[in-house]
């Protein structure tokens, strides 16, 4: 009872800062860490952060559409007992998600390829070798990287699949408790404008991937869900092939939220990346 009085509680909205993307007009590299460490930027100027107003997207839950805003936050229970153990991840967590995911999007199939788990704990980080979180504006995937997962990972069903509609689309949600700290903000993805979006190399051990680094503009709606519970997950896209004014990319960022209790909780989440097919 407690808890549900918090979020009754819970203002409609509040004014925090985000990181954005400065840019300078050179290009913007990546070095991605293994999981423990850190990623390093080079170039693609510095980051500025802006001020911005995060909506409560508690009490407009029902009224967000996947194809529109590019995301919904919905109640999910899962069978998994502990995140960080992989087997029970890739065993059970997997199948729900591809089944959460088909229920949001309408996809006909859905293939998990990744996850990825977070925490804001350096001691937690380097202890589980996992990785930290993300508090830079930012979409997971672009216009080339997007069809070159497909072909990283559907092997000889690729270029036929990518004839027809995909999406990538990912399911994050807090692990052992609710967030107390570092939430996740979201983006409209109507208010996130083409040029604003600044491709960003990544490169990893074993490949070179891309995301969108984000640039600021005053016109963005941003939503944050207060102290989301393990039960709880957002669902949002980060690659849509269609160009027909659908939701196609979804800028997201982890942000100090100006109304954590004192000494709260590192946050710790997974997040699940599939390949959507319709």
């Amino acid at each position: 009872m407690a808890e549900l009085a918090e979020l009754d509680a819970a203002p409609d909205a509040i004014e925090a800062e985000l990181s954005y993307l400065a840019n300078d007009g050179e290009g913007l590299v990546t070095l991605v860490a293994r999981p423990g460490g850190r990623d390093r930027r080079i170039g693609g100027g510095d980051g500025e952060t802006h001020r911005v107003v995060l909506h409560n997207g508690r009490p407009l839950a029902d009224r967000f559409e996947f194809e529109r805003e590019g995301f919904r936050f919905v109640s999910h229970h899962s069978q998994v007992t502990d995140f960080f153990d992989d087997d029970q991840v890739r065993r059970i967590y997997y199948p729900e998600c591809e089944t959460l995911i088909k229920l949001v999007s309408g996809a006909r199939r859905v293939v998990v390829f990744d996850h990825t788990l977070r925490t804001a704990s350096e001691e937690e980080r380097e202890a589980r070798q996992i990785r930290d979180i993300v508090s830079r504006v930012h979409n997971d995937y672009t216009e080339w990287s997007g069809p070159q997962r497909v072909r990283d990972i559907m092997g000889d069903e690729a270029e036929e699949l990518l004839c027809g509609r995909f999406a990538i689309i990912q399911v994050w949600r807090p692990i052992n408790h609710p967030v107390e700290s570092h939430p996740l903000a979201i983006c409209d993805a109507q208010t996130v404008k083409p040029d604003a979006l600044v491709v960003n190399e990544r490169r990893y051990q074993n490949r070179t991937g891309q995301t969108y680094a984000i640039t600021y503009d005053p016109g963005q709606r941003w939503y944050w869900f207060p102290k989301m519970r393990p039960d709880e997950a957002l669902v949002f896209k980060v690659y849509e092939s269609l160009r027909d004014g659908r939701a196609r990319w979804t800028a997201h960022t982890a942000f100090a939220d100006p109304t954590a209790p004192p000494h709260a909780r590192p946050r710790e989440s997974i997040e699940i990346r599939t390949l959507a097919f319709f």
